[in-house]
């Protein structure tokens, strides 16, 4: 279904060229309904501009998700360097630690470029 109407095969060799050129070709918008469309509130309301919280969500959770695994990196750093359990901590601790810094960072420089952004949108929103 398209549109809410049938799909069906369209022989191409038995029509003329005209003849299918009009059956694969959409029907055009009419003046009638552009005007529908033009009086629709639904176009044209504003839509209420994001919290800030909605804005900064995808930074705030790489930082959170980042800070979480370098936490776990760096218990598991300690815990290799006293001398518990040194087989699983030799490889996990330094991995998390670099993994934990590496997202974090991404979502502190993410932030900066969020904002700028923000910016440049209600900048060109207002003009």
């Amino acid at each position: 279904m398209l549109n809410g109407q049938e799909m069906r095969s369209i022989p191409l060799g038995e029509c003329g060229l005209s003849q299918s050129k009009d059956e694969l070709t959409p029907p055009s918008r009419t003046a009638s309904m552009a005007l529908t469309l033009s009086r629709s509130d639904s176009l044209w309301a504003a839509e209420p501009a994001p919290g800030r919280c909605q804005v900064f969500w995808f930074p705030i959770h790489f930082m959170s998700t980042g800070g979480s695994f370098l936490v776990c990196g760096a218990i598991m750093s300690s815990l290799y360097f006293t001398g518990h359990c040194r087989k699983v901590t030799n490889i996990l601790g330094p991995a998390l630690l670099s993994i934990g810094l590496m997202v974090f960072v991404v979502g502190a420089v993410l932030i900066p470029i969020t904002k700028k952004n923000r910016k440049r949108i209600s900048r060109f929103m207002n003009n």
